[in-house]
Formats: C-alpha cells, sequence, structure tokens
C-alpha cells in the first residue's frame, strides 16, 4: 500500500465552486501531507496507535480541514473554505 489523499466524501462535496487556482493549492499542500505523514508512519498498515487528531491547513485564500487514517495510508480532505479577498 502506498500513502495517498482524497477529497471526503467527493470533489464536488468538498471544493465544488472554489476557484481552480486555490483548488490547485489544497491539493499541492495535501500533497506534502501525505508526504510527511509517509516520513512519520513508515509502514502505516501495521500500526497499532490511535490517528493523529483532525489537522487544519491554511492555503492563500482560505484553509482545509483533513483527517490522516494511518492504517489506511491515506489523508481525507473533508472541508475546505475559500475566502476571498
Amino acid at each position: 500500500m502506498s500513502w495517498s489523499w482524497e477529497y471526503h466524501p467527493d470533489e464536488q462535496s468538498v471544493v465544488g465552486g472554489a476557484p481552480e487556482a486555490f483548488i490547485a493549492q489544497v491539493e499541492t499542500r495535501a500533497e506534502e501531507i501525505v508526504r510527511a505523514a509517509e516520513a512519520l508512519y513508515l509502514d502505516g498498515a501495521t500500526y497499532q496507535g490511535p490517528n493523529p487528531p483532525m489537522g487544519t491547513a491554511y492555503p492563500e485564500s482560505g484553509m482545509f480541514r483533513y483527517l490522516i487514517v494511518v492504517r489506511s495510508e491515506s489523508v481525507l480532505v473533508l472541508q475546505v473554505t475559500y475566502l476571498p479577498a
């Protein structure tokens, strides 16, 4: 298994209506979170502890909430908020 990220429940529900440039920022930050989780949890599939608490990331012009699910080796982007200037 390898680490990945996804919108949960789906892309339209989470980022629908946000500008493409902002969505690109969210996706870049999600990829960074995946790389960090992969480095921290080297073998996530056999991890026995609790998942870390929900996190918040702050790309320019907004924020998003995410959850790291270690045993599934995945990052779920749950809520995106775009704040136009």
